[in-house]
C-alpha cells in the first residue's frame, strides 16, 4: 500500500535550510527492535529529523514519521539539461526520492500482551509495507534494551524474539473469531481465506498472500476443520509474505561486532546489512556544517575544513573511515533503503513531462517531477497517479526524447520520460 506523505523536510543536501513539500506516492517502512537498539538514531540517519535519542528504554513514546530519499541515476546528465526538481532533489546527476518511515517504541519479549508498551506500538505498524528490524550487534543491550557487557548478548535472540512477538500480534487477532469463522465457513460453504483476509484486512494483507500461503501449508481451502494443527505455520507464512522483514546490523563499526554479524549471516535466513546510524548522522550533520564533503552512499568523505573540526572530529572520521567505510563500502543506510524500493518493491522511477523537447512541464520547469512506481505500471496506470482525471480520460503517451507514442497498456520502463496526453485540458 502506498501513502501520501503531506509534509515538510529539512533538505541535508545544502548548506542553506530549504524546505520541500512533499506529495509524492511513496511506501511505508515500518523501524522495529527492541529499545536502545539505535531505531531513532536510524530514522535520523535516514532523514535527519532529530527524532528524540536516547540510551534508555521506551526514549520513543510516540511514533516518528519522516522521509528518507533513495538515490538514482538521474535522466538529466544524459539528456545535457540542468534540471529544477520540485517533488524530490537531484545533486550531481542523482536522484533522491522520497519514502516515508515509521519508528515506534522498541518492542520486549511479551509485547503481544501488553508488555513494555504493548499492543500500541504492534498496531502502529498495520499498514507497513515492510519493516526493518534495527539489531544492536555489538551484543550490548540484554532483552530489555538494558546495558551489558559488550559482547555478551547474543543479537539472534532479538530476531527470534521479534518475530515471534509480530507471530503472536497476529495471531490473537485470528483467535478472537476462529472458532466463529470455523462454523461460518463450513455452514454457509464459504472458503476460510476470504474470512481470513476479512479479518487481517485491517494489516493491509492481501488475499491473495493468504491464499499463497494456504498453498504453501498444505491446508485445504474448502476444510478448515483441518487447520487447527497448522494455524502457527499458516500464520508464520503470512507474516513473511505480507511484512517482510530487513535486519540492520545496527553498531557494526563497535568491536564486538563483526564476529555476530558473520554469525547472524550464517544462520539467519533473512536479508542483513551491515551498519552505522550513528557514524552516518555524524556524517551528515558535518556535511551540513561544511567541515567535510560528504554525501549519503558515499564510500568516503573529504575534509574541507580541518581546524573548524578540531582534533577530535578529526580523529573520529579517521575512525569511521577505516572502521566503517573501508571495511564496509559505506556507512550502510543508503543500501538499505536502495535494496527496499528497487529490489524488494521492484520500483522504476518515470519522469512526466508537458513539453517532450524541452523535458518541462507547463510553467517551464526541466524534469520537474520524479516518480518511484511499480515495475509493470502502464502508462494509463501511471498518468492516475499523476491526476485521476488523466486515467479517466487517457487518450496515448509520448516518450522522450524519442516522440515515440505508446497506448494504455504500455508498461512503462526505468527513467522513462514521458508525456500524458488526456482530454483533460
Amino acid at each position: 500500500m502506498y501513502y501520501i506523505a503531506g509534509l515538510f523536510k529539512k533538505c541535508f543536501l545544502y548548506k542553506k535550510s530549504l524546505f520541500l513539500e512533499i506529495t509524492e506516492i511513496i511506501m511505508l517502512v515500518g523501524i522495529v527492535g527492541k529499545p536502545s537498539c539505535g531505531k531513532s538514531t536510524f530514522l535520523n540517519a535516514l532523514t535527519m529529523v532529530n527524532a528524540k535519542v536516547g540510551d534508555y528504554p521506551f526514549t520513543t513514546v510516540d511514533p516518528n514519521r519522516g522521509t528518507a530519499y533513495v538515490r538514482s541515476p538521474c535522466v538529466c546528465k544524459d539528456l545535457g539539461v540542468v534540471d529544477n526538481p520540485k517533488n524530490s532533489l537531484c545533486k550531481d546527476g542523482i536522484r533522491y526520492l522520497p519514502v516515508q518511515f515509521l519508528d515506534v517504541a522498541g518492542l520486549v519479549p511479551g509485547a503481544s500482551e501488553g508488555r513494555g508498551l504493548g499492543n500500541k506500538f504492534l498496531d502502529e505498524l498495520r499498514q507497513a509495507d515492510v519493516l526493518l528490524h534495527v539489531v544492536d550487534t555489538s551484543g550490548s543491550l540484554d532483552a530489555e534494551g538494558n546495558q551489558v557487557d559488550k559482547g555478551s548478548w547474543n543479537p539472534l535472540d532479538d530476531v527470534k524474539f521479534l518475530e515471534e512477538e509480530i507471530d503472536a500480534w497476529i495471531k490473537a487477532i485470528v483467535s478472537r473469531d476462529y472458532a466463529t469463522m470455523k462454523k461460518k465457513a463450513s455452514a454457509e460453504k464459504i472458503r476460510f481465506s476470504f474470512l481470513l483476509h476479512e479479518k487481517l484486512t485491517g494489516l493491509a494483507i492481501k488475499k491473495h498472500t493468504i491464499e499463497a500461503s494456504i498453498r504453501e501449508i498444505g491446508l485445504i481451502d474448502d476444510d478448515a476443520n483441518t487447520w487447527d494443527d497448522k494455524l502457527d505455520d499458516l500464520i508464520t507464512t503470512i507474516r513473511r509474505k505480507s511484512k517482510p522483514i530487513i535486519i540492520v546490523a545496527n553498531k557494526i563499526d563497535q568491536p564486538t561486532s563483526n564476529k555476530n554479524f558473520l554469525r547472524m549471516k550464517e544462520e539467519l535466513n533473512e536479508d542483513i546489512f551491515p551498519a552505522s546510524a550513528l557514524a552516518e548522522v555524524f556524517l551528515r550533520t558535518e556535511q551540513e556544517n561544511a567541515t567535510i564533503s560528504y554525501s549519503p552512499g558515499d564510500s568516503g568523505f573529504k575534509i574541507l575544513n580541518q581546524e573548524k573540526l578540531g582534533e577530535k572530529k578529526v580523529q573520529l572520521l579517521e575512525r569511521i573511515n577505516t572502521d566503517l567505510l573501508q571495511k564496509y563500502g559505506s556507512s550502510g543506510i543508503q543500501e538499505i533503503l536502495s535494496h527496499v524500493v528497487f529490489n524488494l518493491f521492484n520500483m522504476i522511477v518515470v519522469f512526466p513531462v508537458e513539453d517532450t523537447t524541452k523535458f518541462t512541464d507547463k510553467s517551464g520547469n526541466v524534469l520537474p517531477d520524479a516518480y518511484l512506481v511499480p515495475q509493470g505500471t502502464t502508462a494509463k496506470e501511471f498518468a492516475g497517479k499523476v491526476h485521476t482525471d488523466f486515467a479517466k480520460n487517457f487518450i496515448h503517451g509520448t516518450l522522450a526524447p524519442s516522440g515515440r507514442r505508446v497506448g494504455a497498456d504500455y508498461e512503462l520502463q526505468n527513467n522513462d520520460i514521458i508525456k500524458i496526453v488526456s482530454a483533460v485540458k
